[in-house]
């Protein structure tokens, strides 16, 4: 059995522990410990087939002109 868990190094608590030792008694266990690279606002939007897809079909048409790009300042904005 193979069990991946992704939590923030404060959460690290006696529960969790236990909750381990409860899921694998009596079994010899290999922790290992990485820190998760931080996930790019790109790798979101290409996590699943549909956004990926819509993303590269904009990007698309934008490079074919078939969109046109609107610019407005940071004080149009305002």
């Amino acid at each position: 059995m193979q069990v991946a868990y992704q939590l923030n190094a404060n959460e690290l608590d006696i529960d969790f522990l236990e909750s381990i030792k409860t899921l694998f008694q009596e079994k010899t266990i290999h922790i290992n410990i990485s820190v998760a690279p931080k996930e790019s606002e790109t790798d979101y939007l290409l996590s699943t087939p549909a956004n990926a897809s819509r993303l590269f079909n904009a990007i698309n048409n934008i490079e074919n002109h078939k969109e046109t790009l609107i610019h407005k300042s940071i004080e149009d904005l305002g």
